[in-house]
């Protein structure tokens, strides 16, 4: 198996023709590497540099930006406290730390307590905010835009997808995996497929991360200097009646420390996730965006 490598500047010029690139992997592995996305290096470098300056405080630093405090899936998740692999009782090796939609403390939707509707939690760094902030609108557009594609090869209008993203529960994922310690059983994360519509990562080049197709074995995935590795999530082949397909992948304890960027884009809370039309009859019955996440979530931090 190879990993495609799309650029998404041909979009532009032949639509037609990269929809049905990205069509053809999106039904065989929901796998492909991305270039030419117009996503700045510089911004992607001080991305990771500001990540490195939030995992290298300290615990006390940190606790009080515990996810574990916030409703809406945004703060700090401490080493071990998460298991992605939910036939597993094993514990992810990672820290991690979310920052969503960044909405005011005053917003109608935060008061209202309507779900993952919060305010992001910030550490006393400097250039942090506004870097990620940046960031998460850079990458934002750019999963959205890539839905146009998927709309266009599932024989959709291009737009068909936009007015469901246009307040996402996206969430910037930064992600920290210390260096393996050569203990057995250990896992950097555990096999899971993404809950989402899209996940953009990018990493530090360092290896660990491998993908299983249906029926075959785990393969590392390349890495591709500048390219977002790109994969579709659960929520997405739900919609499409499992036309697209969410592979299984990994995260196997690094050989040195690790560091990896994720953009998992969901869709609006109360989007309604159905089969979309022409995908034949439904396999699953309609959800909204929220009922789905929660669901996912709640497995993923089960005790």
């Amino acid at each position: 198996m190879t990993f495609p490598l799309l650029d998404w500047s041909d979009y532009a010029t032949d639509p037609d023709a990269f929809a049905q690139a990205l069509g053809r992997t999106c039904r065989k592995t929901g796998f492909f590497l991305l270039k030419g996305h117009g996503i700045a290096p510089d911004l992607n470098a001080a991305v990771f540099a500001q990540a490195a300056q939030f995992f290298a405080l300290g615990e006390d630093d940190k606790a009080p930006l515990s996810i574990a405090t916030n409703p809406h899936n945004r703060g700090w998740a401490y080493m071990g406290s998460e298991s992605l692999d939910e036939t597993s009782a094993q514990r992810d090796r990672k820290e991690a730390f979310n920052i969503g939609l960044d909405l005011a403390a005053d917003d109608t939707r935060v008061l209202a307590a309507e779900p993952f509707r919060g305010v992001n939690l910030w550490p006393d760094l400097p250039e942090f905010r506004a870097t990620m902030l940046e960031y998460f609108g850079a990458v934002w557009g750019l999963g959205v835009d890539l839905l146009r594609p998927v709309a266009r090869d599932l024989g959709l209008p291009d737009d068909h997808f936009v007015p469901s993203f246009d307040a996402p529960m996206a969430t910037l994922r930064l992600l920290s995996y210390p260096a393996a310690s050569g203990a057995g059983g250990e896992i950097g994360a555990g096999a899971h497929t993404d809950y989402g519509a899209l996940t953009l990562l990018m990493t530090d080049g360092a290896p660990g991360l491998q993908v299983r197709p249906r029926g075959g074995n785990w393969l590392d995935v390349p890495h591709v200097p500048g390219a977002f590795i790109v994969n579709i999530g659960d929520c997405l082949m739900r919609w499409t009646n499992d036309i697209y397909i969410s592979t299984p992948h990994r995260v196997l304890p690094p050989p040195r420390a690790r560091q990896s960027v994720a953009f998992f884009l969901d869709p609006n809370p109360d989007a309604l996730i159905a089969a979309l039309p022409g995908t034949g009859a439904p396999k699953y019955s309609p959800v909204t965006g929220a009922e789905y996440l929660r669901a996912r979530l709640d497995a993923t931090y089960k005790t």
